[in-house]
Formats: structure tokens, C-alpha cells, sequence
């Protein structure tokens, strides 16, 4: 089975290394400079000349060249693992296996953008790394193969996204075999329990101290490493946020939100929420505030 892959990020990485550690025949690779789309780009360059397999680096994936040169290889199905463009029909149908692609949500929910994110900033339990054939919807073609990921209180976006390369890594050891020999099931997606999840803007990773600590705490988790951190704006500049904690034993009703109420013990801000109160354990760039400023 000729594979031809497709990806820019860190995951399409994982998944290339995984698929040539596995000996998976794949004879080419179609990837793009980093032009800002992703916050985990990786470079596919190095490990497709350590391992001698043709790659292209192109900005539109749908232009006839493109195509072309994907066919010039004769490849039976496509790994799309990391493409934050869309795919047309003339590509998704290209080729006689057709394309995989992988989202990290338990389709049929939770299609659409910033799957990890999302689920963090909503304070998830659960999510699911899944493999599907990719048709002209969002995410909504027959499944693969899945499997749960929990969610830990203490998981924030670099670790979901370390558990989420691991079970994909085990899960593409077993579809290659599966693929190969053709014994493999689609399992249709039922659309009445479909969902999609937008796409977030920067508005979207700002802090607003009327929200509750849970929620402050949620979207900064959601937005660390390697994403673009949450955020607030004081004096016209702007503070990521990478890292927060919880103050739970402090609860001042009389105290209007964004205000700093004391030092930990560590030195970091402590700011009145909506309900409770958050620690600024990580912030960049340092900030000079003192005990009753506001945020």
C-alpha cells in the first residue's frame, strides 16, 4: 500500500516518523513552509531526507501542479494529519482508498476547529483520538478508528497534546495492517449527534476577571504551550498568561474583579474573579503591579 502524507505541525511529525519507523511504504509527502497558520508548525524536511522520500512544499494542495505530482507517484490513499486547509473534492477523491484524515475529539461531537482547545476551555472530562475517511463535510466521514483520552484536572495543552500523539501513535500501528489487507471497518457517523465547533479568534483567548476563576484557569490551560497563551491588555499592553492556579480558600464577595488582593507565597499576582480568586503563576512579560491595582 503506497502511501502519500500530508501535514505541516508537530502531529503530522509523530505520524510521519511513526509511519516510516513501521516501514510503511511512503512515497512522498506533501507539506508547506510556515507561513503563521500554526502555532506547532514542524518542518518535514529533515526526517523526509533522512529517510530519502520525495516532498513538495506547496501553498495551495488543490492546484493542478500539486495534483499532478501527487499522482506522478502512483500512491493508493492519502494521510492528511495536520493540514489546516481544505481539501477539494478533485484531491479527496483522487486516489482509490481515498483520504484519512485524524481528529482529536470522539466524532461524530466536537467536529471542527481547535478540537484540543476547545475541549480544555470547556472543561472537558474526556476527549478521542480518531482516524475517518474524509469526505467534502467537516470531519464527518465514516470512522476509522477511536479511542478515549482522558482529561486530568492538572492536563493542560502540552500534556493533552503529548496523550493525544501516543494513543494515535498506537492507533496508526494498528490501521496500517488493517489497510493493507482491506479488513477494516467504516462505521457511518450518526449527524444526530453532531456538533461543530467554531473557529476561535484572538477575542477568544482574552481574560475578562468578571469571568469565574474555573473559567480563567480553563482558558489558560486550554491556550499554553504550543499554542498562543490566553491574554489580557493593561496600559495598552499586552500580558500572556501561561500558567494559573486556583486560590480556592479565598472568597471576598465585597472585592470587584480584577483586582490584585496579595502576593503568593511564590511572588506571584493574586486576583479577585468573578468568584474566587486566581494565582499568575506564569506571565509573560513580567508585570509591575502591586496589592490593590487593577488588572
Amino acid at each position: 500500500m503506497k502511501i502519500l502524507f500530508v501535514g505541516t505541525v508537530e502531529f503530522s511529525l509523530h505520524m510521519l516518523t511513526t509511519l516510516l519507523h513501521e516501514r510503511a511504504e511512503v512515497v512522498g509527502v506533501v507539506s508547506d513552509e510556515d507561513r503563521g497558520l500554526n502555532s506547532d508548525y514542524a518542518d518535514l524536511v529533515p526526517i523526509c531526507e533522512k529517510y530519502s522520500v520525495p516532498i513538495l512544499l506547496t501553498r495551495d494542495i488543490n492546484s493542478s501542479e500539486t495534483l499532478e505530482w501527487i499522482k506522478g507517484y502512483s500512491p493508493d490513499i492519502i494521510f492528511c494529519m495536520g493540514w489546516s486547509r481544505l481539501l477539494k473534492k478533485e484531491l479527496l477523491y483522487l486516489l482509490p482508498m481515498g483520504v484519512i484524515g485524524y481528529h482529536p475529539a470522539e466524532l461524530p461531537m466536537n467536529r471542527g476547529r481547535h478540537p484540543l482547545v476547545w475541549a480544555l476551555v470547556l472543561g472537558m472530562k474526556s476527549t478521542a483520538s480518531t482516524f475517518f475517511f474524509m469526505n467534502e463535510g467537516a470531519d464527518s466521514g465514516d470512522i476509522l478508528s477511536q479511542r478515549p483520552i482522558k482529561i486530568s484536572d492538572e492536563d493542560d495543552a502540552s500534556t493533552l497534546y503529548v496523550k493525544m500523539v501516543n494513543v494515535a501513535k498506537s492507533q496508526i500501528v494498528e490501521i496500517l495492517p488493517a489497510l493493507s489487507s482491506g479488513n477494516f471497518r467504516r462505521i457511518a457517523q450518526d449527524e444526530s449527534k453532531a456538533n461543530v465547533w467554531r473557529k476561535r479568534g484572538t477575542k477568544d483567548g482574552e481574560i475578562d476577571w468578571r469571568m469565574s476563576a474555573q473559567s480563567i484557569h480553563n482558558l489558560v490551560r486550554g491556550l499554553t504551550y504550543p499554542y498562543v497563551g490566553a491574554h489580557f491588555m493593561k496600559n495598552e499592553r499586552r500580558y500572556t498568561v501561561w500558567k494559573t492556579k486556583i486560590v480556592e480558600s479565598l472568597e471576598l464577595e465585597n472585592i470587584e474583579p480584577g483586582k490584585v488582593i496579595d502576593y503568593s507565597s511564590h511572588g506571584n499576582a493574586i486576583v479577585k474573579c468573578a468568584d474566587g480568586c486566581i494565582e499568575l503563576v506564569d506571565i509573560e512579560p513580567p508585570i509591575d503591579i502591586s496589592k490593590c491595582d487593577y488588572l
